[in-house]
């Protein structure tokens, strides 16, 4: 493994960003070809039912591609869907060799192009830049191999751990450089999901701003309907986006009342007082939706630590104090330390004068609800 291959690869993953948010169900890749040291083409995969990225590459490339080096961040697929196999047009194409970050995570699928490509003569090396690329992937390992979105739950708090103040304040606890990555999360992902208190609270829209072309569904969890169907997210020109979570609890007439603004409702079953977590996250995955966002409140944040769906968490912490009376950043009853969720933290850095820490559950807390 060459500091030249590595920085292939990481280009290949770069490119492969410039997907995510674009692409649900399949997976953001990105492709580089290279020849004798120089980048011959270039491409990513832009949308479900489009070329897929080793095409974009090869079409640039052309002819140059006879006897290159194809780097791409996934295995290329072998078996035909809405395009071609990519295999087949890269046996065509005369590539000498691929590299690729990761084997497909779906298991009918895993280890099948890399044996196409050598049964065609073609040199085959993996797992180069694959932490990354499995980074990048984890949405879409989850859906194949979990049936259920990855969760990746967003908290804005103070340096005591509080997202509000005592009468219920948060704007704007974290400056806006971290508000800023907030939106570029929502770019990247699926689904924004919160609970029917932030919608009351704050009436917010929950698209990215700007949408640089990205449509993410609001999910909206409320078990009774209790919300007004007068909410920005209900009512405005994306309310098709919007899917309603919620229990038998809702009317009928409420339920219809939604509906009529272009809301998809979702009936599901109840947990407790509230909508079944693990049942919305398999409709979500029936839907196709890889990688869900929750930003709010502490209900719902607490709700799903408890229910073993998250799988991701990325705070802004605030360098200050609120106190007595703010309102935690996980809601609901605590646990006693011994059994107490823990995390290992991945990555650290400053944003504007917060802290940005992103964190994973260990691996004895990452098995999923029921």
């Amino acid at each position: 493994m060459s500091k030249h291959d590595i920085n292939w690869m990481t280009e290949a993953i770069r490119l492969a960003r410039l997907g995510e948010g674009l692409t649900r169900p399949n997976p953001p890749v990105g492709a580089v070809v290279v020849r004798n040291g120089s980048c011959v083409g270039r491409g990513w995969h832009r949308k479900a039912g489009g070329p897929h990225a080793e095409a974009y590459a090869l079409r640039q490339a052309g002819i140059k591609a006879k006897g290159a080096t194809l780097f791409v961040t996934l295995e290329p697929c072998s078996t035909w869907g809405r395009t071609p196999p990519c295999c087949e047009a890269i046996i065509k194409a005369g590539i000498k060799k691929v590299v690729a970050a990761v084997s497909d995570p779906n298991p009918r699928h895993s280890g099948k192009g890399f044996r196409v490509l050598r049964r065609a003569g073609i040199e085959v090396v993996s797992c180069i830049g694959s932490n990354e690329a499995r980074d990048l992937l984890a949405p879409f390992a989850s859906s194949m191999i979990r049936k259920r979105p990855y969760v990746t739950l967003k908290l804005a708090e103070s340096l005591d751990g509080r997202i509000a103040d005592a009468a219920g304040r948060s704007k704007w606890i974290t400056g806006s450089a971290a508000r800023d990555i907030v939106q570029e999360l929502r770019r990247r992902v699926d689904a924004v999901l919160v609970g029917a208190g932030t919608v009351l609270k704050d009436d917010p829209s929950l698209l990215p701003r700007p949408t640089k072309g990205r449509l993410p569904f609001r999910i909206i969890v409320d078990a009774s309907g209790k919300l007004p169907a007068a909410r920005r997210v209900f009512s405005d020109e994306a309310s098709a986006q919007t899917i309603l979570a919620t229990t038998k609890r809702c009317s009928v007439s409420r339920q219809a009342e939604y509906a009529a603004k272009g809301v998809q409702v979702l009936v599901l079953p109840s947990a407790g007082q509230g909508v079944s977590l693990p049942s919305l996250m398999r409709t979500l995955h029936a839907l196709g939706v890889m990688h869900v966002l929750c930003e709010g409140g502490g209900e719902m944040a607490g709700s799903l630590i408890k229910a073993n769906l998250v799988d991701e968490v990325v705070m802004f912490v605030a360098p200050m104090f609120i106190g007595d009376g703010g309102k935690g950043s996980v809601g609901g009853k605590g646990w006693i330390l011994a059994k107490a969720p823990r995390l290992r933290i991945v990555e650290t850095r400053m944003v504007g004068l917060d802290v940005m820490i992103r964190a994973k559950p260990e691996a004895k807390s990452q098995k999923d609800g029921e």
